[in-house]
């Protein structure tokens, strides 16, 4: 949806929606302070699987106090109720100024327009309503077969500054129409962060409102994959490149950023030892 400003052509909410039952996992920010949204979503994952995310730049909704998950709710409650679906099954995410209310008088007008856009081909216009200080949106889609089913992995993200290993000032969302059930999606989606947005940094500042979401709706019609078998481990390798791609171009986008380092850390005694000496760097 486009920004209220009459003169401005920016993209500033968006929705994501599946029309059939989805499995859902969720990461997020490890910063102390966490922000109404990523709180919202945390509990809401908690509960149960997830249908829906909206999402909005500008405001971070961050350091809000109890208002501030208010608003968050209420974001909730503003395309669950046309949707057909409840609270809990909606995901919240915010990126912007951190501090400030959310201006909801300017969100609410603009419900209704964002459900009734909604379609197949608005993926990239989601990509470029949640970039803030970044230069262009970023997005990547892969298709790919598992067994006689064809299989499709889309996703975008947003980030440049407050870039630290343990995510970063990003949102990144993810859907496929693979068909996996909410643990095994869980796994996948924690082993694929670790080896993505959790080994990148730019300016080693840890932010508020760090999310990534993941939704697996099977609508690829494939019967559910078998926990750690061939297929679910194939996905995992082609859900790990979809967001080790997504990380690096976060990198690429940073602010101030003229170098792209790959630092390759052999010889370890542990996993952690190499974990603290690479410094959270590709």
């Amino acid at each position: 949806m486009r920004d209220q400003n009459p003169e401005s052509n920016r993209l500033d909410l968006a929705l994501i929606y599946s029309e059939k039952p989805c499995s859902s996992a969720g990461t997020f920010t490890t910063n102390r302070v966490k922000a109404a949204p990523v709180k919202v979503s945390q509990s809401h994952l908690r509960k149960g699987d997830l249908r829906a995310i909206i999402a909005n730049s500008g405001n971070a909704n961050a350091c809000t106090g109890v208002q501030g998950i208010r608003d968050a709710n209420a974001m909730c409650d503003a395309v669950a109720k046309p949707l057909k679906l409840t609270r809990s099954q909606i995901g919240v995410a915010s990126t912007g100024v951190i501090g400030l209310p959310m201006p909801m008088m300017r969100l609410e007008p603009k419900y209704d327009g964002l459900i009734s856009r909604l379609g197949p081909k608005s993926g990239s216009d989601v990509a470029a309503a949640i970039i803030t200080s970044d230069t262009h949106a970023k997005e990547v889609a892969i298709s790919f077969d598992l067994g006689e089913h064809r299989v499709r992995i889309g996703g975008c993200v947003k980030g440049a500054g407050m870039i630290s290993p343990s995510m970063a000032t990003m949102l990144c969302f993810i859907t496929t129409d693979a068909n996996m059930s909410s643990e095994s999606l869980r796994k996948a989606v924690l082993e694929c962060v670790e080896d993505s947005f959790n080994r990148i940094t730019i300016d080693g500042d840890m932010s508020t409102n760090d999310t990534v979401m993941v939704l697996a709706n099977g609508a690829s019609g494939m019967p559910p994959m078998r926990r750690n078998g061939s297929k679910c481990k194939q996905f995992r390798q082609a859900l790990r490149w979809v967001m080790l791609e997504l990380a690096k171009a976060v990198v690429r986008d940073g602010e101030r950023v003229t170098k792209f380092v790959t630092v390759r850390v052999e010889g370890a005694r542990t996993y952690l030892d190499a974990k603290k000496s690479r410094r959270g760097c590709l």
